[in-house]
Formats: structure tokens, C-alpha cells, sequence
């Protein structure tokens, strides 16, 4: 038997070597505990390509800690011993090995931290679980900012986060350029044969390719191709991605973070999220090195000042949002939507190209860029009245950044408003239009934006409408919806019944739209 004085278990989204749990790790006497268990696969059905980049980031990982010296006890899928959980892997893992305790860094998931937190009674040693410090705010830190407010507003979290961390600040913590948030700067329209650069390609090396023959075998049935798989799977392919998108994408990326072209699934964003959520990748050096752009002139603020508010900003409140507000968060209905997900969702064919863009991009890649998850498929499930869990699930489920932490309060609360207005101040509704402004979805799509009634009409027309009518109650106070409101009032009657009469038949039509 082997003896060890500590168990040190590393999990799947946690493979940063700063690590909270490795970093009184024993090269003699500690056991480095690694494993792809059947019940973290598939307690929603994750895209095949999500389950490959992390298993193949794990497999590298496992062999970094082993090159620095390290003990580590490496449990793949196939393994005939594997008990398929966390937990059973644990035991296991101490029935082989004489140790007096266990560290883990706390994870991203309620389910999984619930789990955890009654290790210790049944495994009978002592359980430490770490803050985890790779994050900017804690989980503390985000209540006591929270407390006594009335309301939440990410964009006050985000300055005083600015401020503590001394971003794009100048001397007495006024913001460079004299604003805190350039958003207004970052919305133009895509023009006329946009198209992102070509990407960083990464070859697959024996781990990676063993991985997709796995993924392929056991997990025939889940979202997605194995083809034209693209994902950095270690920390040196991922600066490779993070480097190029600092020298050549970043200077464009403010001014079409909201643009959508079809066939352009990337444009000009980072692909970086996938990578900082499982550890490859660490948010404040990301945020260093796009900061350090602009101050070399590099890149322009509105681009530098937009993509540190989605690391600093978005990515540190969702998370507070999720810790301090579950585990009833994950119930939350506020609009009481309950149609069930059509099947487009899975399957990408609909005659709504936008739609089948967003999800085609998303069965293809495991991605999507975040103005089709909140404006195209996000806002169609709120209009359509979907069942937020069913949304929530499917989200979770499709892209390879999504753990429960990040992807529950901006399906829930961003692109449902289904947690009423904790984090967001209004629904982000819209009709065609918008997606017509803001792509190029709408040229030779079967149904037209201008239209809102009608065979031809777009579906996100009427549904519109209907959204705010049938809302009226509970959204009509909102101020920041004032304006729509008073223009459906001043519609005629006769109109508006029209409208939600065809807003009523797409929705009976959902299977075939």
C-alpha cells in the first residue's frame, strides 16, 4: 500500500498549476487524484466536443503534474474500475492509499458543492475545501458588496472591481479616456463581406486523438461532430490563442462585438472563455495583456475597455450572482413560461435563418458567440414563453464554457428575465428588426423582418408583441420599457388582436417554423 499524507483531487474545469489545491502539494507523499467519470459527462447531454476538449485538457494536465514530479492517480472513462463518480472515485482512490485527508478547491456547481461538503462524514478524514483564488472576487467578498443594495447593477460591481485591481485607472482611480464603459461605441452593424481571420489551428497530437475515438465511442448519441475539432487542450496552445486575439483580432473586437454574419461563426471575438473557465487560461493575465495593448496603442479603448468588462465585470458578477442567490435561483420563473423546447434547438433546421445560424454554429462547434446566445436564441426562447429549465439545460449542455456558475444567471437572468430583474434591468427582448440592424441573417431568409403578421412574416415580429401583452402586469412599470409599452397602447385594437391572433398560430407552430 502506498502512503501518502494527502489526497489532493483536481477537477475538470480546475487545470491551472496555481491551483489552490496543488499548491502545498508533496512530490513523496501527496496523491494527485484526476477523473473522467460518467456522471459529470452526462448529467446533461454535453456536446461531444465539450466533453473531448476537456477530457484531452485533463489528460495534458495529468501529464504536466507527472513531468513536475508529482504522484498522480489518473482515472480515464474506460477504466474497467472506474466507479463513474466523483465521490466513488474518491474512495477508491483512498482504499489504495494511506491518507489522512483530502483537498479539493471549491467548484463551480451547487449540485456538486452540495456533494462535496458531506465527504468528510462519510469518508471519516478531514475534507479541506479551498477558496478558489483564480477568480478575482470571492464568494465573500461579492455578498459584503451586495449587502444593503436594493438593487444589483453589474456596472457599479465592475467599477469598484477596477478599482480594487487597478485597471484602465489613472491617478486618483478616475477610468483612462475619461469613461468607465464605451459600450455605446461597440455596436456597429456588420458591413458589406465582413469576415473574422483565420484562426490558430492546433495539431492533435496521441492524447487528443485517443480522446475523440473515446468521445466518439461512448458518447454516439450527445449534440455534435468530433470533425474539425479546434480547441487548445494545454495552457501553450491556449496562449497561442489568447496572443493572437491580443495582436490581431482585439483592435476590432469593440466595434463588432454585436455584429453577426452568417457563415462567420467568430468574427472578432476571443474564443478565449472556454479556456479561463477550465484553467488553461487565468483572468487577470488575460486582462493584463489586452490592457497593455492600449497603453502600447495596439488596440483602442472601446475595444480594450469592452473585452475586460465581460473578464472583469460579467464573468465576476454572474458568478457572485449564482453563489449568493442559490440554490432557489435555479427555480425561478418570474414570467411563468412553460412551452416546452422545440426541437430547432437540437437540430438547427428551421426556415428562420437566424436561428439556424446560431444553432448550426453551435451543433458545429460547441460555440457561439454571445450576442446570438442573449439576442437570437436566448431572446426567441423568452418571446416564445420556453420553459426556462429546459432552456437553462440546454445551454448548460451545448457549449464547451458553460458550467453551471456562468451559464445559469445569463440564460436565467439575462436572457430569460426569468429571475425577475437580479440581473438585469429589463428583459432583453426584440423583434426582427434588431436582428436585421445587427447581421445579415435577414437577406434571403423564407420569413421577412419587415413584416408582422402574414405566411411571410418573422416570427420574432409578432412574438414581440405578444411577449409584452401577455407580460403587461408584471413588465409594464418597468421605465425602461415605457416606450414600447405606450406604442402598443396607441395601436389600434383592431391591430393588436390581429398580432397576437399570429402570434398564437407561430406559436402552435414551433415544431415546423
Amino acid at each position: 500500500m502506498v502512503k501518502a499524507a494527502r489526497l489532493h483531487l483536481v477537477l475538470g474545469d480546475q487545470l491551472s498549476h496555481s491551483l489552490a489545491t496543488l499548491r502545498d502539494a508533496d512530490r513523496d507523499s501527496s496523491i494527485i487524484l484526476m477523473a473522467e467519470v460518467w456522471s459529470e459527462a452526462t448529467y446533461v447531454r454535453h456536446h461531444k466536443k465539450k466533453i473531448a476538449f476537456l477530457f484531452s485538457a485533463m489528460r495534458h494536465f495529468a501529464e504536466e503534474l507527472r513531468a513536475k514530479g508529482f504522484n498522480v492517480r489518473y482515472v480515464a472513462l474506460d477504466d474497467p474500475d472506474n466507479s463513474q463518480s466523483l465521490k466513488g472515485e474518491v474512495v477508491r482512490a483512498l482504499g489504495a492509499v494511506r491518507a489522512s485527508s483530502v483537498v479539493v478547491t471549491e467548484c463551480g456547481e451547487w449540485r456538486l458543492a452540495e456533494e462535496m461538503a458531506s465527504w468528510a462524514d462519510m469518508l471519516g478524514i478531514p475534507v479541506e475545501i479551498r477558496e478558489d483564488d483564480r477568480f478575482l472576487c470571492s464568494v465573500q467578498q461579492f455578498r459584503d458588496w451586495r449587502k444593503g443594495r436594493k438593487q444589483l447593477r453589474m456596472e457599479y460591481f465592475y467599477r469598484d472591481m477596477r478599482r480594487q485591481h487597478r485597471v484602465l485607472l489613472e491617478a486618483g482611480d478616475e477610468p483612462v479616456g475619461g469613461k468607465w464603459n464605451y459600450d455605446a461605441e461597440n455596436r456597429k452593424p456588420p458591413s458589406a463581406g465582413l469576415k473574422g481571420p483565420k484562426r490558430v489551428s492546433h495539431p492533435k497530437d496521441a492524447i487528443t486523438r485517443s480522446v475523440l475515438a473515446l468521445v466518439e465511442e461512448r458518447f454516439a448519441d450527445h449534440m455534435g461532430s468530433l470533425d474539425s475539432f479546434h480547441f487548445a487542450v494545454n495552457a501553450v496552445e491556449a496562449e497561442k490563442e489568447l496572443q493572437q486575439f491580443v495582436d490581431e483580432i482585439l483592435p476590432r473586437f469593440g466595434d463588432y462585438q454585436d455584429a453577426m454574419v452568417k457563415g462567420e461563426p467568430y468574427l472578432y471575438h476571443s474564443l478565449i472563455s472556454a479556456y479561463i473557465n477550465a484553467g488553461l487560461l487565468l483572468p487577470m493575465d488575460v486582462i493584463r495583456r489586452a490592457e497593455v495593448a492600449w497603453y502600447e496603442g495596439r488596440a483602442p479603448l472601446n475595444a480594450v475597455e469592452g473585452f475586460i468588462r465581460q473578464v472583469l465585470g460579467w464573468r465576476e458578477y454572474v458568478r457572485g450572482i449564482y453563489w449568493t442567490e442559490m440554490p432557489d435561483y435555479a427555480e425561478r420563473n418570474h414570467l411563468d413560461a412553460s412551452r416546452r423546447l422545440p426541437p430547432m434547438y437540437w437540430t438547427g433546421k428551421t426556415k428562420m435563418t437566424c436561428m439556424a445560424a446560431a444553432v448550426g454554429d453551435t451543433i458545429e462547434h460547441a460555440y457561439s458567440h454571445h450576442i446570438q446566445r442573449l439576442m437570437v436564441t436566448g431572446n426567441f426562447a423568452m418571446l416564445a414563453g420556453i420553459d426556462p429549465s429546459e432552456v437553462c439545460e440546454w445551454y448548460l449542455a451545448v457549449y464547451a464554457d458553460a458550467y453551471d456558475w456562468v451559464e445559469l444567471p445569463n440564460t436565467l437572468g439575462m436572457a430569460l428575465y426569468g429571475d425577475g430583474g437580479v440581473m438585469a434591468s429589463k428583459p432583453y427582448a426584440a423583434s426582427g428588426k434588431y436582428i436585421d440592424r445587427m447581421s445579415n441573417f435577414c437577406a434571403g431568409c423564407h420569413y421577412d423582418p419587415k413584416l408582422t403578421t402574414g405566411p411571410k412574416a418573422c416570427p420574432f415580429n409578432a412574438l414581440y408583441w405578444d411577449f409584452l401583452s401577455r407580460n403587461e402586469e408584471k413588465l409594464s412599470r418597468n421605465p425602461r420599457l415605457a416606450n414600447m409599452y405606450a406604442t402598443w397602447r396607441r395601436m389600434d385594437p383592431f391591430k393588436q388582436q390581429t398580432i397576437r391572433k399570429h402570434a398564437s398560430q407561430v406559436l402552435e407552430a414551433l415544431d415546423t417554423l
